[in-house]
């Protein structure tokens, strides 16, 4: 039988490779779908690339690459009762459900395209090679888990003190604010000892601020190992350092850690109280937002479809809930799924197309590669996270609909010289609305005062502080907020030639078919520490913004002259200073670094835009550097001849080749891939010589950041596809909400208005809402009403 295997599998072990030290193995999960293990048919693992697929994606992978081997993986789960949860169960009242379950997972290879299976283990019967390889992707870790070499954040590991941690029965309960330090009166940077409830300041800079060495010197004392940051607890958990182990760690069993000591951390979830020595809501945003106490109805099927959790991720999710409620991006991915797989790499975990509506981890490992903030565990800002996913659906929309194009729309700013009066327009791209948070238009402001006094007097007398008090913001007052005019810092007057004040102004030259309206809840205290505004904004379910159409030159304005700055001469012979920011982003546009300097030094470090104006009327002087291109000839820029010859011997034409190995970075495997899925192109390039195949792109739009400012003349035909401007009334269909004193902790949550019912999102959980805390959002979503 051992021959039999073994001449069975000679013909496919070219193809047979052991994972090495790199590879990603996905034995948990399939590239297309949510198929896993655990799903009736299992999961197929190949044995080359180690790419998991669920029964039906299977055979297309096969077809695709003629890969034949593959580890089928298949897990039962079988619940068992135990006899001790039985009677627990019966005292407890419950239904007879919940109980433990055992695994019991079978493997096996399976040879296609006949399905020929192979039970494991087989070690006597398989050849060495193959057992190795199935050896070690059962043993292979989570292909998420960040490589040492790549690693930016440090793993921070569980503590050895966690378990064993003994808390004294001293009757120490700490209040939920007005915290000093025991020794010294230091109110900031302070730490709770989870043995003995001493609070003392910190000195060490694990969180990027001082103190008087207070908990370190307890520490020496006592050897009381663990203490937590008292302004760092939150219901998702607190930040904990180990004096002992000298470093950051986890606690397990923080909660009930900090319940000895009077600090409920699951109260705080549902009651929205955060221990920390800031105002705190009256009304709990966790209780409002998530309609706690309400008995809401699940509802279940197709858009009804909740998100898992992946430890903080729900500002990806609820982001991704309401962008797939909006047609164009249904009718993008959902209804070109079959072309999106058919058509996707040979690694489709790394295809954007493929991966924005599978399994939510293996999306959230492609979105935030190699971004510092979205590749952590930690809470995200969704406004930041839907800009970042915009930028990337722009990317990889190239010859296809974007369906971003929906919130695409044009701002006109008018800018003003105070002095003389004359003005410039100018345009820029842009893909939301941002509303300023006017708090001295709150409609309670006397409460507001009354609050503040109170609270000062409450502080200072060591008291607990009184009921917070929420300002109540009318939302036309953030309306006019926003078009109030603004002062323009720097500002260079071409008419004066010199600097002056001026005033900025922004109107819409175009509205979007979706409206994305942002409340500025966010800000930065004096600490720098981010924090939250606890406001209530009456925003509308319709809204009109016709009014704020921009009309652009009116009859009696004046322009400023299109001057550039003059040359600023030094008044002494030292060297001059450069704004070197500056003359990076003049770089980055590609024009030599010695232009750029050059530039910037002449318009007086103004600022990139003067300095760009001042390259491009200096364009044609000798002295100059050209800007670099693309490409300085066709050769440059001309693939390996050894690349052309190995796919031009697989029978594609040679001007095909060259263009697929140009866009894949001269990467083989990757252009082979790419021939297969642009088969379109082959007609035009036949059309084409090898020379002209090398002459660069001049369509570089697409590459430019999505949410960028980018400058339009005012004239700019607005019938372009990139605008799809329209009436400015809309109504108000989702808004996404967040609970948490800040961005970096906290629950988003969304509501999306579906044939005329309001649902609430809650990760995995979708229900009816019964009360949307419209006055609450964070994020608001209007689609445009149709023409009466």
């Amino acid at each position: 039988m051992a021959t039999d295997l073994g001449e069975l599998l000679v013909p496919y072990m070219p193809t047979i490779r052991v994972p090495r030290t790199g590879d990603r193995v996905f034995k948990s999960e399939c590239a297309f779908s949510y198929d896993s293990p655990e799903s009736e048919g299992g999961l197929y693992v190949c044995l080359n690339s180690f790419l998991g697929f669920g029964r039906e994606h299977v055979e297309r992978h096969y077809r695709k690459t003629g890969q034949s081997v593959y580890m089928h993986l298949k897990r039962h789960v079988k619940e068992v009762r135990s006899v001790a949860k039985l009677f627990s169960d019966l005292e407890l009242n419950r239904d007879f459900n919940g109980g433990d379950y055992e695994y019991e997972d079978e493997a096996k290879l399976v040879i296609f395209p006949d399905h020929f299976e192979i039970p494991l283990p087989n070690i006597e019967e398989l050849p060495a090679l193959v057992t190795i390889a199935c050896d070690a992707i059962l043993n292979a870790p989570s292909p998420y888990k960040k490589q040492e070499s790549d690693s930016w954040e440090e793993e921070i590991q569980v503590s050895k003190h966690a378990r064993s941690l003994t808390q004294q029965e001293n009757g120490v309960r700490i209040p939920p604010s007005g915290w000093k330090c025991a020794k010294c009166e230091m109110r900031e940077n302070l730490w709770l000892n989870l043995t003995d409830g001493s609070v003392l300041c910190g000195k060490w800079f694990f969180d990027g601020s001082g103190g008087n060495g207070h908990a370190l010197e307890h520490y020496k004392k006592t050897n009381f190992p663990l203490a937590v940051k008292l302004d760092t607890v939150t219901p998702d958990g607190a930040d904990v350092y180990s004096f002992d182990e000298e470093e950051a760690v986890l606690d397990p069993h923080i909660s009930e850690h900090l319940l000895h000591f009077g600090i409920d951390m699951l109260q705080m979830q549902r009651n929205g109280h955060h221990t920390d020595n800031h105002v705190q809501p009256r009304v709990s945003d966790w209780e409002v937002i998530q309609e706690a106490g309400l008995k809401l109805k699940p509802v279940y099927g197709s858009g009804y479809t909740g998100i898992k959790n992946l430890a903080n991720s729900c500002y990806l999710s609820t982001t991704m809930q309401v962008l797939f409620s909006i047609p164009e991006f249904q009718r993008a991915y959902v209804g070109n799924l079959q072309r999106i797989f058919d058509y996707s790499p040979l690694d489709p975990t790394q295809d954007f197309n493929t991966q924005i509506g599978i399994s939510p981890k293996m999306f959230k490992a492609l979105v935030s590669k190699g971004h510092p903030e979205f590749s952590s565990n930690r809470q995200q800002d969704a406004h930041e996270f839907l800009l970042h996913l915009i930028n990337l659906v722009e990317r990889n929309s190239s010859g296809s609909e974007n369906p971003s194009d929906v919130f695409r729309f044009l701002v006109e700013e008018r800018v003003q010289c105070c002095q003389t009066q004359k003005v410039r327009y100018t345009q820029r791209v842009d893909y939301l609305m941002q509303l300023p948070v006017p708090l001295e238009a709150a409609s309670n402001r006397e409460e507001l005062i009354a609050f503040e006094s109170k609270r000062k007097e409450a502080e200072e007398n060591m008291r607990p502080p009184p009921e917070p008090v929420r300002a109540r913001i009318p939302f036309t007052a953030c309306l006019q907020a926003f078009t109030e005019p603004e002062n323009v810092p720097d500002f260079w007057s071409s008419a004066l030639q010199a600097k002056s004040a001026g005033v900025k102004t922004s109107r819409f030259a175009s509205f979007p078919e979706y409206m994305i309206v942002q409340i500025k809840k966010f800000t930065f205290g004096v600490d720098w520490v981010p924090k939250k505004l606890d406001v209530s904004v009456d925003v509308p379910d319709f809204l009109d913004l016709n009014r704020l159409r921009a009309t652009g030159l009116q009859a009696g304005e004046e322009e400023l002259p299109d001057l550039t700055p003059p040359i600023v001469i030094p008044e002494d012979t030292r060297a001059p200073e450069i704004d070197e920011s500056s003359v990076m982003q003049l770089a980055e546009m590609g024009f030599p670094l010695e232009a750029c300097r050059k530039a910037v030094y002449y318009t007086g470090n103004m600022g990139a835009e003067m300095a760009f104006n001042w390259i491009i009327a200096h364009m044609e002087e000798p002295d100059l550097p050209s800007p670099s291109l693309p490409t300085t000839s066709a050769l440059d820029n001309q693939p390996p001849e050894e690349s052309i010859s190995i796919l031009t011997s697989m029978g594609f034409p040679r001007h095909h080749t060259i263009q697929a190995l140009k866009a894949t970075n001269n990467n083989l495997e990757r252009a082979l891939d790419w021939i297969f899925t642009h088969p379109d192109c082959e007609d035009e390039s036949e059309a084409m010589s090898d020379t002209a195949d090398t002459e660069p792109n001049d369509n570089s739009f697409s590459n430019a950041n999505a949410h960028s400012d980018s400058s339009l003349s005012p004239d700019q035909d607005l019938s372009s596809p990139r605008v799809r401007d329209g009436p400015g009334r809309y109504e108000l269909f989702a808004f996404i909400s967040h609970m948490g004193a800040s961005t970096m902790s906290g629950h988003y949550v969304c509501h999306i208005k579906k044939e005329g019912r309001w649902l609430i999102y809650n990760d995995h959980k979708v229900c009816l809402s019964e009360r949307p805390p419209k006055d609450l959002g964070y994020m608001y979503f209007y689609r445009r009403l149709s023409s009466c």
